[in-house]
C-alpha cells in the first residue's frame, strides 16, 4: 500500500507598511516603496523556524521585494510575479472614503459580490485566487518549502482559497498582517490552512539597546 502522499508546507507574509497603508490608500499594482516606518519594522522582522531557513520569495513590487530583502535572517531573494497585489484599477490611490463619497453605490454592489468584486479596470479575487492556487500547486510539485512575501488581497484569495470562504461577510479568521501565514500545497490544487497568525520574532535593532 503507498503512502498517502503530503503536501509541501508554505508561508506567506505581507509586506511592511507604506505611505498609503498609514492614509488607507489602495495600492494594487502602484509600485509604492515602503515609508521610514516601514523600513524600520521589517528591519525589526524575524522568521521563527522553520520557515527562517526556507527559501525566499517575493511580489515583483518594490514594498514587497524590500521587505523580503531586510527579513532576517538575510537570504537571497527571487521574484514571482503571481504574488503581486491584486490590482484595484482606477480605484488605487483613493480611500475607501473617497470612493464611498464619489461612486459609493458603485462601490457597494461591487463589494456585495464577493469573489467576483472587481473594481473598474480592475483584478477579481477569484482572478487573484486563480493565479496564487498556480502557484501554490508548483510549490507542491516542486517539494521545497518557501516562505514569500506579498500583499494583503493576494493572501485574503490565499484563505478563500483554503477555507471556501466566498469573500462576503467577514473572513474566518481575522488576520494578523504584521504575521505570518502558513499554508500547506498539494500537487492536485488543494491548498490547506497550516497556521495563521504565527508571530514575528522581533530583532534587535543595531545601536539599540
Amino acid at each position: 500500500m503507498s503512502p498517502k502522499p503530503t503536501g509541501v508546507p508554505f508561508a506567506l507574509l505581507r509586506h511592511a507598511p507604506t505611505v498609503w497603508n498609514a492614509e488607507g490608500r489602495l495600492q494594487g499594482l502602484t509600485d509604492t516603496a515602503l515609508s521610514d516606518a516601514g523600513e524600520q519594522a521589517a528591519r525589526s522582522w524575524r522568521l521563527p523556524p522553520p520557515a527562517d531557513g526556507w527559501r525566499r520569495l517575493s511580489s515583483p513590487l518594490k514594498r514587497a521585494c524590500r521587505t523580503a530583502e531586510l527579513l532576517q535572517p538575510s537570504a537571497p531573494v527571487s521574484v514571482d510575479s503571481r504574488l503581486r497585489e491584486m490590482s484595484f484599477g482606477a480605484w488605487e490611490g483613493h480611500t475607501l472614503a473617497e470612493l464611498r463619497a464619489t461612486v459609493g453605490d458603485t462601490l457597494v454592489a461591487a463589494e456585495a459580490l464577493g469573489l467576483d468584486f472587481q473594481p473598474p479596470g480592475g483584478e477579481s479575487p477569484r482572478a487573484t485566487m486563480a493565479r496564487i492556487g498556480g502557484w501554490a500547486a508548483e510549490i507542491a510539485q516542486a517539494g521545497e518549502p518557501v516562505v514569500a512575501v506579498s500583499h494583503k488581497a493576494t493572501i485574503r484569495a490565499l484563505v478563500a482559497l483554503a477555507t471556501g470562504w466566498d469573500m462576503t461577510g467577514r473572513p474566518p479568521v481575522k488576520l494578523d498582517w504584521r504575521s505570518l501565514h502558513l499554508f500547506v500545497a498539494h500537487c492536485d490544487g488543494r491548498v490547506e490552512v497550516g497556521r495563521l497568525n504565527v508571530p514575528l520574532v522581533h530583532a534587535p535593532l543595531a545601536g539599540v539597546p
